[in-house]
């Protein structure tokens, strides 16, 4: 299916301290698209994340699917966009995993085989199912960030947004999360610091500082661009470099 499935009109958005977050901020991501935001410490990244699903509201205008955020349409709209939180202690906070990620399916279904079964289905798509019935509080970083994951993905929403998905991951847990979302057929839309996942999965690559998008483009014309990346705080990312053979001007 074509089309936007977000879209951003001068959105703006300043905190109750007077911090100005979001500066007239407007883009979209089409359906199907892998978008990736990249950008300094303040630039807005997570910001703009949580106005996705209405958990903030700034200024300017915000659709999903081409249905405006309002009051009235926000239930609809968070079962639309599944946001991944940077740290998965904001995403877990039952005993066990599954019963984190069997959480929002009571909310939907009281078929209790039904919502077993689906949070089987998810765990072991994550390769997780063993780690079920464990202590949440016992599991590594890389557990949890894909138990939170899967809270999100088992509600089977039709956009995946996430914050810094590969913060805190060693190698192992990194380069598994960038082959599965290499791999995953969806809309998405990630906030990262971690320019080879950028490069590895961006589709388009949104430049943001200081609230505002600087640039956007292919991740050629980003993230290839050394002057760009360094005006903005960055630095060439090794995929890149590898990627050009060592030869980067």
């Amino acid at each position: 299916m074509n089309g936007k499935a977000i879209e951003l009109e001068h959105l703006s958005y300043t905190f109750p301290d007077g911090t100005e977050a979001l500066r007239d901020v407007s883009f979209y991501v089409e359906r199907g698209e892998k978008s990736v935001i990249i950008g300094p410490n303040g630039a807005g990244k997570s910001t703009l994340l949580l106005h996705l699903n209405g958990l903030l509201r700034g200024q300017g205008a915000v659709r999903i699917l081409g249905q405006l955020i309002d009051r009235n349409n926000l239930k609809k709209i968070r079962a639309e966009v599944g946001l991944v939180f940077q740290n998965p202690d904001d995403q877990l906070f039952l005993p066990t995993p599954f019963d984190d990620v069997a959480y929002g399916l009571f909310n939907l279904s009281a078929d209790r085989e039904e919502i077993a079964g689906k949070v089987r289905r998810i765990l072991g798509e994550l390769e997780v199912e063993h780690l079920a019935g464990k202590p949440s509080v016992h599991l590594s970083p890389g557990e949890k960030k894909r138990m939170s994951l899967a809270t999100v993905l088992v509600l089977e929403p039709e956009i995946l947004v996430l914050d810094e998905p590969s913060s805190d991951l060693d190698p192992g847990s990194r380069r598994w999360l960038v082959d599965y979302l290499k791999k995953r057929d969806a809309t998405m839309l990630l906030a990262t610091h971690d320019l080879d996942l950028a490069w590895e999965i961006g589709q388009k690559i949104i430049l943001m500082n200081k609230g505002r998008v600087v640039a956007e483009g292919t991740k050629s014309q980003i993230l290839g661009d050394r002057a760009l990346l360094e005006q903005n705080h960055l630095e060439l990312p090794l995929s890149y470099m590898l990627n050009k053979g060592g030869r980067h001007t």
